[in-house]
Parts: C-alpha cells; structure tokens; sequence
C-alpha cells in the first residue's frame, strides 16, 4: 500500500525554497540579510533531512512490524482469499487490506489511512461486544466479524466481510411467501337471513361471493367456503401484508351489500399471521376472530407480538335472538354455583348502577339457591352508594363486604363471579382475582386485548344492553329449590343497571332488554323506587349544567373541560357526557375531569362514532356508545390535545375505509 508523503514536510521544503530565491536576489544589495536567509534556509533544509529520515525509521520500523506480523498470520493467504479483508489500527484506521476488498468495498479507491468508520458505516460498539454486525455496504449485506491480535506494542483489529446477500435474499423470499390462514364470516347471517325470501337470499349470497372472489383476485392465494356464512382463506405473507396497509377494504364494500335493501351485510375477519404452520395459524385466526366477534364485529383483527391491531368495528352490533347459549351457560353456572361453598361477586373499579346492579342480582339468586354470597365493593370508590345502601338495608348488611374481607375470606373450595368488566386490570380486586381457584366472567363490553383468560366460564355478550340484562336472562333458566323468585330489592337492582347503561331505554335497546325489564317487572320491581336511585341533589345539578355551558365543538364532538373539583365528580361528568349528546349535529360528547392525579375523559355517542375505538388509542375502553379512559402524569391541556388528535384520527379512518 502507498504511504502519503505528510503535509508538514511539504510546507517545510517549500519554506526553504522561498528563503532561497530572495537570498540570490540579495547577494549583491545586502549581503547581511541575504547570509541570513541561506543561513536560515539551509537550517529549513537541515531540519526536513532529519525529519525525513527519523520519518522514514517509524513508518519502516511500522511497516516492518505490522508486515512481519502478518507474515506470522500468513498474509499472503489474507490476500487470496474469496472474501474481503481489512486491517485497523488503535485508531481506526486502515493499514492493511486486500485486493478483494479494494475491488468490492474500497470500489478501487485507496484508503490506506483513511477513518474506517467513515468509510464503513457500521456501530463499532456493536461490532466490538457482539464479535459481529451486519452492515449493508454498495448493495451488499456483509456478515462483519472481528479478530483482534496483539504482539509486542502493536494492536490491530482484523475485519472479515462474509457477503450475506443472497442468504437475505431468500429470506425475504421466504417471509414474503409464507401462508397465512385468513377466516371470513358473515355477522348474524342466520338473524339477518332468517326473514329474507329466497330470490334474496340467492342474489346476497351471489353478491358475497362475488365480493370475496374480488378480494382474493389481488392474491396468489385461494378461498373455499365451509359453510353459509364462514369462508376459509390461504394467503401470502406479501399480499396480507398490503390488505393490511389498505385497512381491510373488504369491510366497507360488505356494508354496501343489504339484505331486502336494508339489512347491511357486515364482516369478521380474524387473520392468522406470523404462525410457525397453518396449524398454527388457523388456532390464531380463530382467536382473531373471537376477538372480532367480540367486540360487536364487522372487523377484523390481525394479532401481533405486542397484543391486536383492530380494522373497521364502525357498525353496530346486530342483536342475537338464540337463547339456547344463555341456558346453556345458566346450567353451567348453577351447577359451578351448587359445587361451591361460598361465592364472591365483584365488578369493575368504580363501580356504577350496572356493575354493583348486576352483582346484587346474580347474588339474590345464589341466595334463593340456598347458596352463601358475597359482594366485594370498595364503597368510598363507587358510584352506587344509593342502591349498596337500599340493598343493605333490605338484606340486614349481610351481603358486601370490603375488597380486603373477601381476600381474607376467600378459599380454593369457594369461586368468583366477574360481573361488567373482563379485564384483569379493572376488577375491583385484582388480589381476590388471583386467590380465586374458579373464576366466571360475565360481561357486555367489547372484547379488550388484556382479557381475563383463565375463567372457567367467559360468558361474553357485546350485544347486549348491559351486564344487568345479561344476568337477568341467566337468573330465569336457574332451578331454585323453593321459590324462583328473587326478592324485588334485587329486582330493582338489576332494572337500575338496565337503565342506566341504556339511559332509559333509548341507546342499545333490543327485544331482549325489553324483555328482560318485563321480567324484572313480574318479579316486583318498583320503577319509581328505581328513579329515586339516579335522583342527584341541587348543588350536583348546578356542576352538571356547569359542565354542559363549557363544552366546545370540534369535527362534530362535543367536549367539555371540568376544571373543578367536587366529591361527585364522577357522577356528574358522565351525565353531564350524556347531556351533550342532545346537541344538534353532535355525534359523540367528552368530557374531561381530573380526580387525585389522574385526568379522566368519559366519552359517550348515539351510534354514529365509536368512541370506543378513540378511547383504545387513549389506552382505555369500554363500548360502542360509551366508553373512559384514565391518563397519568398528564396536564388537562395535554389530554384535550390528545383527545383531539384521537377523534381526527379516527374520523380519517372511517373515511378512508
């Protein structure tokens, strides 16, 4: 390798030689400055001859070194092999490479000298504690790989380039190609069917299939029908992957098919993607898809390594006539109920009207099984004081005890019952939770990623109204010993939930819940007794109205900010949500609150935005038409400012799909 003549050198040859030139001038003028001048010069020159020379011993005694080392590593084999090599220094920099590494690395070009990491961009920390880096270098992928020798005083760290490009090449290949299990089904179809006539079923059924095969067209892939509603799908990795980036498409064109013109057509998709086998992505697809089916359908969920990614969910749910999953479950749960010696009963924290109604009702059939019950409630954490005090009242305060009594309480021979929640990370006891050895779960909001997962009963219904209505269904299948009803203390317990989670029968209300009110009705239940429990005092009027005049108007939301504090604040703020809702051309209301150090945002809607989706992208939940989320370590400006982005984004959303 050449060895650049130093830049000093130079400057001091050329200093001599400007002393020289005016010293000849001179001679004959002043023969004193020209004296000094050769003087001066020939000392310059003196100077260059011995830095020359002492120059010359390193760069020799360094070459001779490092070329006697390499000698010692067979450094002519170095140079011939098939795979470039370089040579560093303590420095960084080149000394030594070979004629394959000057061809494919260096492009001809010499960089003897030069810093190495500027040439190679490649992280040297990685480099020096792995032993090893990957670094893409002239369209290349290069496996690097480090060797360090010492002898003596020198040190060197010796680079061998293992070309990896084709290895990535076929990789790629192969991740692009790999076959995912995709599950297609139709929502409801035999509810939606049902009443349809048969030219009707025979032009929706064309049109849906013609729709899928539209789908599949843009693949490699295949498609085969298993049943009426529910269709089977095999797709690579490179077509899945743009279906996803054009949010599922499918779920869109499928609303415009309609049943008798008006019935929407709505999709499940449940996508099986980064599975090992088809087996494995088949168990993946179909856990997708309950988590779609879940969440009220027309969706579709892709599973990935941090948790889902949901697509669609903008329709509501179609209600489910059958009864026969709800006897089912209710056999089920009479005989996990008889088995048991005692059985706990919580909610969600903070319970409400629904949760704490629930329980009490699910608890005043257990009793009327002869059975013992309890009802873990957190009371100075709850929204329902007024009904835990009607039904103290009537049960002799017998029935609830505290979060930390029931922990105490609780043994691997007794079970638990989770009414209106399925996250672990919002039940009212997360301890009693995981001391319960039985667990049953009994919810109507749409299916969370963080799921309880090991009940022995996941009785999950997203279409219906409210956990209360669900009970309330379970209680009538129950075979009582003596009397199948229930006290009507817990009769309006249940009718309270009902009312409060569909405000008074107006939001998510279907035959059902109007049936199960008309149950609750022969059971005793007294609707006035049920007004007075949402009764609200004066001064709570005054903070509700005080809310309503705040609000401001953003892409057709209604949001209000409740920069006070007061001890009912969690009352007043989603009813102060639900009043919004009255506004001309709102389609979802907010409202934010601070409680402690936490901003809370209640979010409501009549249907027409899913405020579910914006409070998930919050790191919260709930519903369709109702949902919260709780945020830390955050001002009121920057939850507002977040919440706004939220409902942008999830506006261009529903207009891209």
């Amino acid at each position: 390798m050449k060895k650049k003549f130093p830049a000093v050198m130079l400057i001091l040859h050329l200093l001599a030689l400007g002393m020289l030139i005016p010293s000849f001038l001179l001679i004959d003028r002043s023969n004193t400055i020209a004296n000094v001048l050769i003087g001066a010069a020939f000392a310059l020159i003196l100077s260059c001859i011995v830095y020359t020379i002492i120059y010359s011993q390193n760069s020799m005694r360094r070459i001779s070194k490092m070329n006697q080392h390499l000698e010692s590593s067979a450094a002519e084999f170095m140079n011939s092999l098939p795979a470039p090599v370089a040579v560093i220094d303590n420095n960084r920099q080149f000394v030594w490479y070979n004629q394959i590494f000057a061809e494919k690395i260096g492009l001809g070009q010499d960089v003897y000298g030069l810093e190495f990491e500027s040439f190679v961009k490649i992280d040297m920390d990685l480099l020096s504690s792995n032993g090893s880096a990957l670094c893409p270098i002239n369209g290349c992928i290069y496996d690097v790989t480090a060797e360090k020798f010492e002898k003596n005083d020198m040190s060197f760290l010796v680079l061998y380039f293992h070309d990896q490009s084709n290895y990535y090449t076929i990789k790629h290949e192969m991740s692009e190609s790999h076959p995912n299990v995709l599950i297609i089904t139709i929502d409801n179809y035999d509810e939606i069917m049902q009443n349809a006539k048969e030219s009707e079923k025979a032009q929706t059924s064309v049109e849906t299939e013609k729709l899928i095969e539209n789908f599949m067209s843009k693949t490699n892939g295949f498609i085969k029908k298993t049943s009426p509603n529910t269709f089977f799908a095999i797709i690579e990795n490179r077509h899945l992957n743009e279906i996803i980036n054009s949010k599922f498409k499918i779920l869109e064109a499928a609303r415009s098919i309609k049943i008798a013109g008006k019935y929407p057509l709505t999709f499940s998709i449940g996508v099986g993607q980064g599975a090992d086998s088809l087996s494995e992505s088949e168990d993946i697809a179909r856990q997708c898809l309950d988590m779609a089916l879940g969440r009220g359908g027309d969706q579709a969920v892709v599973k990935t390594d941090t948790g889902y990614r949901f697509f669609g969910g903008v329709s509501n749910g179609v209600e489910k006539r059958s009864r026969s999953k709800t006897r089912i479950i209710a056999n089920a749960l009479q005989d996990l109920i008889m088995n048991s010696e005692r059985v706990f009963i919580i909610g969600h924290r903070f319970g409400d009207l629904d949760s704490v109604g629930a329980a009490c009702g699910i608890a005043g059939a257990i009793i009327n099984l002869e059975k013992e019950a309890f009802i873990a409630v957190d009371r100075t954490k709850n929204l329902a004081t007024n009904l835990i005090d009607k039904i103290d009242e009537a049960t002799d305060g017998a029935l609830f005890v505290t979060p930390s009594e029931a922990e105490s309480m609780i043994t691997p021979n007794d079970m638990l019952i989770i009414v209106d929640t399925h996250n672990k990370d919002y039940v009212e006891s997360h301890t009693l939770y995981e001391r319960a050895h039985s667990v049953v779960v009994i919810d109507h909001h749409r299916k969370t990623v963080n799921f309880i997962d090991n009940a022995v009963i996941f009785y999950h219904e997203p279409y219906a109204s409210s956990a209360s209505e669900m009970v309330t269904e379970l209680i009538q299948y129950f075979n009582y010993p003596v009397d199948g009803k229930i006290a009507g203390c817990f009769a309006d317990a249940l009718l309270s939930g009902i009312m409060l989670d569909t405000k008074n029968f107006v939001m998510r209300t279907g035959v059902r819940t109007f049936e199960a009110a008309a149950f609750l009705k022969k059971l005793g239940a007294d609707t006035i007794a049920v007004k007075h429990l949402f009764s609200n005092s004066i001064d709570s009027y005054r903070r509700k109205t005080q809310i309503v005049a705040s609000a401001k108007i953003h892409n057709n939301c209604a949001i209000a900010v409740a920069d006070f504090d007061s001890d009912d604040i969690r009352i007043v703020a989603p009813q102060a949500a639900d009043e919004l809702l009255g506004i001309t051309d709102v389609d979802a209301s907010f409202v934010i609150y601070k409680t402690s150090k936490t901003v809370n945002i209640s979010a409501r809607s009549l249907g027409g935005l899913n405020v579910q989706v914006i409070m998930e992208q919050l790191g919260g939940g709930g519903h369709q038409t109702m949902a919260a989320t709780q945020l830390e370590n955050v001002t009121m400006e920057e939850a507002a400012k977040a919440l706004i982005i939220a409902i942008d984004d999830c506006k261009k959303n529903s207009t891209d799909l």
